[in-house]
């Protein structure tokens, strides 16, 4: 069982940036490919960027080149930072190891 607190979501202006975080207890994150996801309003919930365990990274198309996924095992922590945001990165950010989920964090890009 992992259990997943996402933070670091908030407002901010286009061209901003932030810092998502998700700490996973009950088990190392170690273990696991960790994940980012995002569900704007009306939309199905994506993937946006993805640590396997070996290290490798992948991201989606939309955040690339602006988003930068990380993890520290010392930290059982995984972390999002998003540089050069947009109106459209709108949306509720879900950190995911395996089968469970976090709770989600809200990010809006607004003026």
């Amino acid at each position: 069982q992992v259990q997943l607190v996402e933070s670091g979501g908030g407002l901010v202006q286009p061209g901003g940036s932030l810092r998502l975080s998700c700490a996973a207890s009950g088990s190392s994150s170690n273990f696991y490919t960790m994940g980012w996801y995002r569900q704007a309003p009306g939309k199905e919930r994506e993937l946006v960027a993805e640590s396997t365990v070996s290290g490798r990274t992948s991201y989606a198309d939309s955040v690339k080149d602006r988003f930068t996924i990380s993890r520290s095992s010392a930290k059982n922590t995984v972390y999002l930072q998003m540089n050069s945001l947009k109106p459209e990165d709108t949306a509720v950010y879900y950190c995911r190891a395996s089968v469970f989920w976090g709770q989600g964090t809200q990010v809006t890009v607004s003026l």
